[in-house]
């Protein structure tokens, strides 16, 4: 039974892993995964853990319903709070059919209690991950202003210090060619006064389905003089790429909030 159960432990992982890898890269690469990604995934997630809970211990049953549910939960309010793509939900609830708690029988976490609801531990996990980019963000802008020896917020004296640092930790300037190429989001936007002076102003949560006008509007102003070159944008991060490194760090040594959490407690 134990070699029966390690294989079908290496099957969902196998699976996770592989479908996951696949929509990073078309995430990273399109900026969208195909609903046959996860048409695949969860019919074929199901079929292999409950048959392997029926199996090897049918009252888990119960709580894999409860996992599933609970991550169901979690990704429909994130999407719904704008927090969170289509696919990183869509994600989140097949790992939740495939991987509802840790493979115990293929790995060892270094985490006691082995991650009981294992997509929210991923999900920890690539949220940790992501947030990284903060530490890009602050030295690009820290290199920027020693090399420039400009003020990184010029035309902008009149904006409050707390959008200031919000732009500062999670954008950087970039020339308005970059932000035509596409994956970057403005984080300013730039509007004609009735004096018809152009005004500036920082946005603290840029909207996807509004930063094509919000471009093409900085694109014209460059185009007219009115404003420089070097505009505030932020990067569109995919965050399914974290999201399976998130994945492989879990599996691997497990919870990235309670090893940080010991390292510090200690």
């Amino acid at each position: 039974m134990a070699n029966e159960l390690l294989f079908l432990d290496g099957s969902r992982v196998f699976l996770s892993l592989s479908v996951f890898i696949y929509a990073s890269w078309s995430d990273w690469q399109k900026r969208e995964v195909s609903n046959r990604v996860w048409l695949l995934m969860a019919p074929l997630a199901f079929v292999l853990t409950t048959f392997q809970f029926v199996v090897s211990s049918p009252e888990i049953l119960q709580f894999y319903a409860v996992s599933f549910v609970i991550t169901a939960a979690l990704s429909v309010v994130l999407f719904y709070a704008g927090a969170f793509g289509g696919a990183d939900a869509k994600a989140l609830m097949c790992l939740a059919l495939a991987l509802p708690f840790y493979p115990s029988y293929l790995f060892q976490s270094i985490t006691p209690w082995g991650a009981p609801i294992f997509p929210v531990t991923v999900f920890s996990n690539g949220v940790l991950l992501a947030s990284l980019t903060v530490v890009y963000a602050v030295l690009r802008n820290s290199v920027w202003k020693l090399r420039t020896k400009r003020n990184l917020f010029e035309g902008f004296e009149y904006e409050s210090m707390g959008r200031k640092v919000l732009a500062f930790l999670t954008g950087y300037k970039v020339s308005v060619a970059v932000l035509e190429k596409g994956h970057m989001y403005p984080l300013e936007d730039v509007n004609t006064k009735e004096t018809g002076e152009s005004e500036r102003r920082l946005m603290v949560l840029p909207k996807d389905e509004k930063s094509e006008g919000i471009i093409e509007k900085i694109v014209n102003a460059t185009h007219e003089g009115r404003i420089q070159n070097e505009v505030w944008a932020t990067p569109g991060l995919p965050l399914l790429v974290f999201l399976t490194i998130g994945l492989i760090v879990a599996l691997t040594f497990g919870d990235l909030v309670w090893i940080l959490l010991r390292l510090i407690l200690a």
